[in-house]
Order: C-alpha cells, then structure tokens, then sequence
C-alpha cells in the first residue's frame, strides 16, 4: 500500500520535516535529553505553534480536523528524528480519550490547553504484574460527593515527570481482571497524595513510578467502561507508535547504506562485499513491507473500519520484528561504534526496543491475535 497524501497532508509533513531539520538534529537532541528536564518546552512550544498539537483533533473539539492521518505522517517525522516530547502520551493517548469519551466542558477545558502547548497528559494504566492487560487493575476508586478517591499505584508511566495530568485508570467494581468496573479518572499531579519516583528509560525519555494515596480524581466517560475505551485508545497508539518506528527505520537504512559506501575492509568498502548486500537488501525489504502495513493500519484507524484490534496487534507483531531486525542488523554492520553515544544509531536501536514492548511486545499481540481471529 502506498497512501496518496492530501496537498493539506504534503503541506503538513514538508512543514515538520523543515522544523525538525533546523531545529531537531541529532546533536540538539542529544543536548535535549541530557539536560535536567529531558525535553524542551521551547521545543513543544513550537510544535504548538505550527499546529502539530491540533491536527489530529476534530475541528469540534478546537483542532484541524487531520484525524489518524495526520498523527501517522507526525509520528512518522518524529521517529525519524528521534523527538522525545510526549505527542504519543498528551495527544493520542490523554487527547483522544478525552475526544472519545469526555463531557462537553472536559473537552472545551481540556483538549484547548493541549492544542496551545499549555498543558501536557499522559496515561497511567500499567500496574506491577499486569503483563500489558488493559483490565488488570489494582488501583481502586471510591466515590466521595462529586469526586472520586483513588489508591494504589501505577509503573514505569511515560512522560509522568513532563506532565500536569494523569488520566488514571482504576477499579470502581468488581474484581482484578475483570473487564467490567475499571474507570477513567483525570488527576491533578499537583493533587495532595501523588507521589513520583521518575527514572530516566531506555531511550533517553523520562518516566515514573506513581503512588496514589487519597487522591482526588475526576471521573471521565462512563463508570465501569474504562477498558473498551482504553482498547480503542490503544489501537490508536499503536498506529501512532508504528508509524515512529517506521520512521526510525528508514533512517537507519539510510544511515547504514552510507556507512557501508565509506567505511573499508581488506582495502575495499564493506558495500562490495555481497554477502552485505544481500542483508541491506533484507533490511529494505523489511522497512518497505512495515511502512505498507502501517498505512494499512492507520488508514482502516482513519475510517473506522471493523476488525482495527486484530489489525493493530498483526502490526504491532509485523512492524515490531521488523524493527528490531533493521535494528539489529545496523548496529552489526556498524561495528563497535553502532551502541557508541556518539553515533545516532545506538540511539535508534534504543528507540525501537522501548516502542517493542508499549502497550504489548510483538510476542503478546500474536497471541492476541490469535484470539481475535478465532472469533472474527
């Protein structure tokens, strides 16, 4: 599959590729991810500016109406570039469940501080034990007047140090494992009773482990049906994540392909060698088959067509050996100096095995979609 971009769709990648071309190189990078915060909001500022934020939101809820489209060719970019501010976590995760199941008023006071910049989200739902099980929840929530209390804890959330809300995800009935009675909650990180232990990840991003302890939380969507909203949200995530690791992809094939015209051996250049070849032309044939795929995936995400859990964990399976093959073999062919901090390679590598395993390693979604295909 090859989609055919929109002049709106060519617009907006040609704008985030001449950004992160003068802005985001990979030694701003590096310096992004070594100081304290670990991102730049001058940065998020000015992906906020450019309209990145608003693009996928509908044009109802304040954005441009880009849709998973627009999310892909932002990840897509993204991945390439190795951007570590959180778009996945406040706009596809936080932002499309607030889209998806929020109130009129959560939206309009919400969703308008994501597309400015303002304010940063993320999700909190994975427990200690919980093996990517979106039902497996611990955390519990009691109703106190209009508010909710919640305790227990959450493990290893993504961009919790950046951000100034959680959507938490806890169980209001019921028991551990069941589908039914888990519910979605926005809490303050100022709230009394947060507590965060950050750490730095694999890939250069921050995250944290986060204790409740009588804590505040305002309820979003419905009571009790947390996890079917959480099952969309993560095909939506995976479509994002996808199409980062699509990206990252590609540029370590461009990266290792000119290594190879350089770098020499015996006295003639590494490239000469077929035996090289033909496992450069595997790792193109392994992009080339991902990036397919993933517009496959995001373009059944865009018109909502049926079977999209199947089709995200076939991606998130495909997508996520090929990724880790490229990976693998650009490292290899790079010698000693492919895990060098120095060489954006490493980095890449690093990359593509912390997006392996959010929201389900590529072993987990093949049993999934086992299940799945069982009953289609």
């Amino acid at each position: 599959m090859d989609i055919q971009f929109t002049e709106e769709q060519e617009l907006l990648r040609s704008s985030i590729q001449r950004l992160l071309r003068d802005q985001y190189d990979f030694e701003a990078r590096r310096k992004i991810v070594a100081n304290e915060q670990g991102f730049s909001r001058e940065q998020w500022g000015a992906f906020a500016d450019l309209g990145l934020l608003a693009a996928p939101f509908t044009e109802d809820a304040g954005g441009l109406g880009g849709g998973p489209l627009s999310t892909m060719i932002i990840a897509h970019e993204f991945g390439r570039h190795l951007v570590v501010e959180p778009f996945v976590e406040t706009v596809v995760l936080a932002g499309g469940l607030i889209e998806q199941v929020g109130t009129v008023e959560q939206k309009r006071d919400f969703i308008h501080d994501i597309i400015d910049g303002k304010k940063i989200w993320t999700l909190a739902w994975t427990e200690k034990g919980g093996r990517f099980d979106l039902a497996n929840v611990a955390t519990a929530a009691r109703r106190e007047g209009e508010d909710y209390v919640l305790n227990g804890e959450k493990s290893a959330v993504i961009a919790a140090p950046w951000a100034d809300y959680f959507i938490v995800s806890a169980r209001t009935m019921g028991n551990r494992r069941d589908h039914g009675g888990v519910s979605l909650f926005v809490v303050d990180r100022r709230a009394a009773g947060v507590d965060l232990k950050s750490f730095k990840t694999i890939d250069a991003r921050r995250a944290a482990e986060i204790g409740l302890r009588n804590v505040r939380g305002q309820l979003l969507g419905n009571e009790g049906e947390g996890v079917t909203a959480l099952e969309a949200c993560r095909d939506r995530a995976i479509g994002a994540l996808c199409a980062e690791a699509v990206g990252a992809m590609g540029e370590l094939n461009s990266a290792t392909l000119e290594y190879s015209k350089t770098r020499k051996q015996f006295g003639v250049t590494i490239g000469s060698f077929q035996v090289l070849q033909h496992r450069m032309v595997d790792m193109f044939i392994a992009h080339q088959e991902a990036l397919s795929l993933m517009q496959h995936l995001n373009l059944s995400i865009s018109e909502g067509e049926t079977g999209l859990s199947r089709l995200a964990s076939g991606a998130k399976t495909k997508i996520g050996y090929a990724a880790k093959f490229v990976a693998d073999q650009a490292v290899q062919l790079h010698g000693g100096m492919g895990m060098t901090d120095e060489l954006n390679v490493g980095h890449y590598f690093k990359r593509i095995s912390s997006i392996n395993i959010q929201f389900g390693d590529p072993a987990f979604h093949v049993l999934r979609y086992a299940r799945l295909d069982a009953v289609a």
